[in-house]
């Protein structure tokens, strides 16, 4: 004989706490996921100025200001 299939399952309690756990993990991985966006654009916006600072640069004296 199994003696986990004479195991009782789940009651309602502990399902509706596991229930209620998952539900809060999602909203918190979804605030990540939504924090995560933000800095990337962040982080793009900062990497487009200074890549347009870098265009704006004086020319190089060396190759006759060209």
């Amino acid at each position: 004989m199994d003696p986990l299939s004479d195991a009782p399952g789940p009651t309602t309690a502990d399902l509706a706490r596991e229930n209620l756990y998952l539900r809060q993990r999602v909203a918190q991985l979804t605030d990540d996921v939504a924090s995560l966006a933000a800095e990337g654009d962040r982080l793009r916006q900062i990497l487009e100025r200074m890549h347009g600072r870098v265009a704006a640069r004086r020319p190089d004296p060396l190759s006759g200001g060209q």
